[in-house]
């Protein structure tokens, strides 16, 4: 009984081993869930209980794939429609680019620009342009009849002439370029001197469109125009650029030499546009620099462009005091040679105000210095009295012209700070420059003047003086082409 395997209490035998490895491998499971929560329902009876089918929940992967599914099918009908109509529209974009093609080949290339003058019925009109008479046409069935009037501008065929378009933009495009989009940066704090200057135009520019109705209590109606006029220089169209940035009103300028164009009627056609535009954007301000370019006195003229000058000045005439009121739009005119206008231009009801602009005096260089040397370093040495004080004519713009060169002299020799040396320096050389135009002896003043003869008869002018006794005058040649030679007693 007590005999055995030496520790054979410790020995498993090889059954005992393999329960211990199933053991091992035997992991924990969850356990189902219930089948129902809640209370137990009653089982149904009858047909409807036999046909009734069991709800089905998929799981979240079938889910997913459905909602995949689902959009590609979204993008197949989008895509398919697409498709659809594509070939739909086509056929209606190929008829349409046919009709395009069409059209085009009925205006004709390039297509001429002309003036509705009457429309006689749905289907025919007179029509005119700018380089033949007036035309009794066809309008084309595609053109839209319920804009053509009388006076827009139209296109028209280069053969036949027939109405094949209508421009929109019935401005002419000259007189968009004319009104001033953006303020000039001058103020009236940058004119030297012309107080009165800027005190009668506040009163017949401004003040009549700022408050008007100060001149309907008084009982008077406001100057229609103004008319600035002086030697070159004395800042007749710097006034006008302080008038420009002041007003609010619409500024429309204009040099008088565009009014003159080639073609008979446009000049006149380009003032009546010129107003209308100025009409439509009430309350306006129309400047006319260098009037004198179409505002000269009439003559019996010999040629056509000479009196299509004279016919825009009539035109000129007819907007300023016409048949129609102008209402909120003020004119000014800029001239050098208010004798050579016409008087008909310059009478009241016109140009009201007649504003000179004289060579600057004393104070007023003064100012004019300090204006245009406000901004320069000058040296300790710079005395601007001298040259404030001096006996020349100098003109506003003379002065800023010495300015700048004294700049410009400083420059040239890499100094910071302008001296009175330069300013002389520059006076000396403004003063020349503005004298060198005028051959010398071209104005004589003299007591008495002869006519010897032509040139080519008296080579040497002085040697012909002198055996006419005029030992201590004055001789001058004139050049080829001219009267001759000329001697004159002092």
């Amino acid at each position: 009984m007590g005999q055995g395997t030496p520790g054979g209490l410790n020995r498993q035998l090889p059954g005992d081993r393999k329960n211990d490895g199933d053991k091992k491998e035997k992991k924990f499971e969850q356990p189902a869930p219930p089948a129902r929560v809640g209370r137990k329902q009653r089982k149904q009876k009858g047909p409807e209980a036999a046909a009734r089918l069991p709800t089905v929940k998929p799981l979240t992967k079938c889910k997913l794939r459905l909602l995949k599914l689902d959009r590609i099918k979204d993008y197949l009908l989008m895509e398919e429609e697409f498709v659809a109509n594509q070939e739909r529209l086509k056929p209606q974009e190929e008829k349409t680019e046919e009709d395009r093609s069409k059209v085009d080949d009925l205006r004709g290339s390039p297509m001429s620009v002309g003036n509705l003058e009457e429309l006689i019925d749905e289907n025919h009109a007179i029509v005119s342009s700018s380089v033949g008479p007036e035309y009794y046409v066809g309008i084309l069935s595609f053109v839209d009849k319920d804009q053509l009037e009388p006076g827009c501008a139209i296109l028209m065929h280069n053969k036949v002439l027939s109405v094949v378009g209508l421009l929109q933009d019935d401005v002419d495009p000259m007189v968009s370029v004319m009104k001033v989009e953006k303020a000039p940066l001058e103020s009236y704090a940058d004119i030297g001197g012309l107080d009165a200057q800027i005190q009668e135009i506040k009163e017949a520019v401004e003040l009549p469109l700022t408050h008007p109705e100060l001149y309907e209590d008084i009982g008077i109606k406001p100057p229609k125009g103004v008319i600035l006029y002086g030697e070159p220089g004395t800042g007749k169209t710097l006034l006008a650029k302080a008038v420009a940035n002041s007003t609010s009103a619409t500024f429309l300028r204009v040099v008088g030499s565009e009014l003159i164009q080639k073609y008979l009627g446009d000049g006149p056609k380009l003032v009546r546009e010129l107003f209308r535009v100025a009409d439509d954007l009430s309350p306006s301000i129309v400047f006319i620099d260098e009037i004198d370019a179409v505002g000269t006195k009439r003559y019996d003229a010999h040629s056509g462009g000479e009196r299509e000058i004279q016919r825009t000045m009539l035109e000129l005439l007819n907007q300023l005091d016409g048949f129609d009121s102008r209402g909120d739009v003020k004119v000014i005119l800029a001239t050098n040679k208010i004798e050579s206008l016409d008087p008909a231009l310059l009478r009241p009801g016109r140009i009201d105000r007649k504003i000179e602009f004289p060579l600057p005096d004393i104070k007023t260089r003064r100012r004019i210095f300090t204006i245009h040397t406000a901004r320069m370093t000058l040296a300790d040495d710079v005395n601007l009295e001298e040259f404030v004080m001096t006996k020349d004519e100098f003109s506003g713009a003379d002065i800023k012209a010495i300015c700048t060169e004294a700049g410009l002299l400083a420059l040239r020799e890499r100094r910071m700070k302008v001296t009175h040396a330069d300013f002389k320096k520059a006076k000396d050389k403004v003063m020349f420059k503005k004298k060198e135009g005028v051959p010398e002896g071209l104005y004589i003043e003299a007591a008495d003047v002869i006519l010897l003869g032509p040139c080519d008869e008296f080579p040497d002018c002085n040697a012909a003086c002198i055996k006419e006794g005029y030992q201590n005058g004055s001789c001058t040649k004139i050049g080829a082409g001219s009267l001759g030679c000329y001697c004159a007693s002092p």
